[in-house]
């Protein structure tokens, strides 16, 4: 497993944003006729699920939909033409 897959996540959706291939998911929620709506159903609906996951304390589904919710995260960032910098750079200042 790559330490760094969450930046090749990163590039591969930036990629389906500029590219938009026709059977890709990813391409589909930036051309959505919702537009960014979408995007904010998606991370709604999947902060929920992780939630009702933890509640159950069901570990695979937190998992899950963990990894459910980072994605249409990082959907959102590069639909604000932000990037994962912008992301690093705020958690360092927390930190």
């Amino acid at each position: 497993m790559s330490e760094k897959i969450i930046d090749e996540l990163f590039d591969v959706i930036k990629d389906r944003q500029e590219t938009l291939p026709e059977e890709s998911y990813t391409a589909s929620l930036f051309t959505h006729e919702k537009g960014e709506n979408a995007v904010l159903e998606k991370l709604g609906e999947e902060t929920t699920e992780i939630i009702l996951a933890a509640k159950d304390d069901n570990t695979d589904e937190i998992a899950a939909e963990s990894a459910d919710l980072i994605y249409h995260l990082l959907v959102l960032l590069a639909s604000k033409e932000m990037d994962l910098t912008d992301l690093r750079e705020e958690l360092a200042q927390r930190r």
